[in-house]
């Protein structure tokens, strides 16, 4: 059955819930528990409780508005319809150029140096961009034949780099030395503060998995059972993960920052263990990137369609696979790009920043849309009334203001550059419709 939008809704609440876990659930906690550990020691295990607990609060609101707006788009649209295209066009431009597209082409970097790990013929750089063309390549083709495709590439990723970190913790749990995991002294606040700042990048990743909610069967069911089912696996397995590294490793698992987890494989099952959990790390990576070039386009699709990106072609769907098929192309063409031009480390903070950025506009949108509901309108609602998107609203602020006046600048400057780009184009009316739908 096709939507108003002309797309299938083809995705059920075990889709959604792997879409979930395959973007959230990415290369940073194979190098993340030992930075955790760094810091917390034995104690590690309340960073994660810790950003648990505020990742839930921000996934509730996203439950709440993606239960009251089913058509694709995710973060972006539930922004745009509470406050307006101009606070759509910003949410658009930080998820797709701020966030997504640079950590895109960084982990399609970090795919091919992992790989050149075990197979230096990845170091060649004509071998590098003609494997980085291929991948895209086949991403593209996948998400274009169909979202049920695209949606079972997901399905097989996620339970492909799910394996070897299972078998890690129940391997690994015979291992553990008790004495690893008791506690010398509580840590202080502001060290649990600073840990939990780092871990909480490790949970990121659900505003992108939203972004087809045009085509999620039953949405005001199925997004916050996904949300919910999606975060707890990923809370106890990242808890199980930490527990048996630290069990196992003891006071030298910090000494092992760069692959913690196959130093314990190592431990555990020898040189394989070593093996499987760098193909582990490779199989999660590509999985971002499968997840990530069948969600974002979507972003793309939704906002040329709303006439907030001037570009008429990429709300164009394709007229046999019913997909947004020149979104996902110009998606995967600039991703490659990017991929194979450089690195992105300068634009780590402003893709950090513009993810809480985000999550806060989506959380003030749950508000919003509350003081707007009709009566007796069936959707998920959050118990508690507005404690839990005003305690989202105030984690994030928290988050933020950690920030140095340098990040903080840069972020300004990069809101300035959007608003600018914005006003213009309703000025010169760029878009295809009249200068009030921008």
């Amino acid at each position: 059955m096709k939507t108003e939008e002309g797309l299938k809704r083809e995705i059920g609440t075990v889709g959604l819930t792997a879409n979930i876990i395959n973007l959230v659930v990415g290369s940073g906690i194979f190098v993340l528990p030992a930075m955790v550990s760094e810091g917390l020691g034995s104690a590690g295990i309340l960073a994660y409780l810790f950003c648990g607990f505020l990742i839930t609060l921000i996934m509730l609101c996203f439950a709440e508005a993606g239960s009251k707006i089913t058509v694709t788009g995710g973060a972006y649209t539930y922004i745009e319809r509470a406050f307006g295209k101009y606070f759509g066009f910003l949410t658009t431009n930080l998820l797709i150029f701020g966030t997504s597209l640079m950590a895109t082409a960084a982990v399609a970097n970090a795919l091919v140096d992992t790989l050149a790990y075990l197979m230096p013929i990845f170091h060649d750089t004509y071998f590098r961009v003609g494997f980085l063309i291929l991948i895209f390549t086949g991403l593209t083709v996948v998400n274009v034949v169909g979202v049920k495709q695209g949606i079972t590439l997901v399905k097989f990723t996620t339970i492909a780099k799910l394996s070897p970190l299972i078998l890690l913790v129940l391997w690994g749990v015979t291992r553990i030395v008790p004495s690893n995991l008791s506690w010398q002294s509580s840590p202080a606040v502001n060290d649990v503060a600073k840990v939990s700042l780092l871990l909480f990048f490790a949970f990121q990743g659900a505003e992108s998995s939203l972004s087809v909610g045009g085509e999620v069967r039953n949405p005001r069911k199925t997004v916050p059972k996904a949300i919910l089912f999606g975060f707890l696996v990923i809370l106890l397995l990242y808890i199980s993960i930490q527990l048996v590294s630290q069990g196992i490793l003891g006071n030298s698992f910090s000494s092992y920052t760069d692959a913690p987890l196959a130093e314990v494989a190592k431990r555990v099952m020898g040189p394989f263990g070593v093996t499987l959990m760098i193909l582990g790390a490779a199989i999660s990576m590509f999985g971002y990137l499968s997840g990530d070039t069948l969600n974002m386009p979507r972003v793309l699709f939704r906002t040329a369609k709303d006439r907030i990106i001037p570009i008429k072609s990429l709300a164009k769907v394709h007229p046999k696979f019913a997909t947004p098929y020149v979104a996902v192309i110009a998606y995967t063409v600039l991703g490659c790009f990017f991929a194979i031009t450089g690195e992105f480390k300068q634009l780590a903070i402003l893709s950090s920043s513009s993810v809480l950025l985000v999550y806060m506009g989506v959380a003030l949108s749950v508000l919003k849309l509350r003081l707007h509901e009709k009566p007796n309108q069936k959707t998920f609602r959050i118990p508690g009334g507005f404690i839990v998107p005003i305690l989202a609203v105030v984690t994030i602020l928290w988050f933020l203001s950690s920030l140095t006046w340098q990040e903080i600048v840069g972020i300004l400057i990069a809101l300035v550059i959007l608003s600018l780009i914005y006003f213009l184009l309703r000025l010169f009316k760029l878009n295809t419709g009249n200068s009030s739908n921008i």
